[in-house]
């Protein structure tokens, strides 16, 4: 017998110069406080690319065009499977700004392993840091 379906995540590899956009999730959400590649759950009907421009839009009031898949992974976690797929972005309007996330910032590749990131992030850290 399999369990759920696993939760269906686009993110977003947004540069600028020399640095790379992240976000702190809420304290009151699943990993509360850790920073990730901001974007969020793909809806049913909607396509990966399409929910990346529309959580980008919601979570930080900015609009962009969104590029290749860079990496595709699917992590369990002990509560959930979640599979996560990150895109090259590009900022097209607006300025990051937390909407709906805790902060935002823009980081180098060398500062990422500063921050706190969920384990299914690491693949995709090692790749950008090396």
């Amino acid at each position: 017998m399999s369990g759920p379906a696993a939760i269906e995540v686009a993110a977003a590899i947004l540069r600028r110069g020399g640095s790379i956009l992240i976000a702190q999730r809420h304290k009151h959400d699943p990993l509360a406080n850790f920073w990730e590649f901001p974007g969020g759950k793909r809806e049913p009907n909607e396509t990966f690319e399409q929910c990346l421009a529309r959580e980008l839009q919601e979570e930080l009031g900015i609009a962009v065009r969104v590029g290749q898949l860079v990496h595709d992974v699917t992590h369990a976690y002990p509560e959930r499977t979640v599979r996560l797929c990150f895109f090259e972005c590009e900022l097209l309007a607006g300025e990051p700004k937390p909407l709906d996330c805790q902060d935002c910032r823009w980081v180098t590749a060398a500062e990422l392993h500063r921050y706190k990131f969920p384990p299914a992030d690491d693949e995709l850290i090692e790749l950008l840091t090396k």
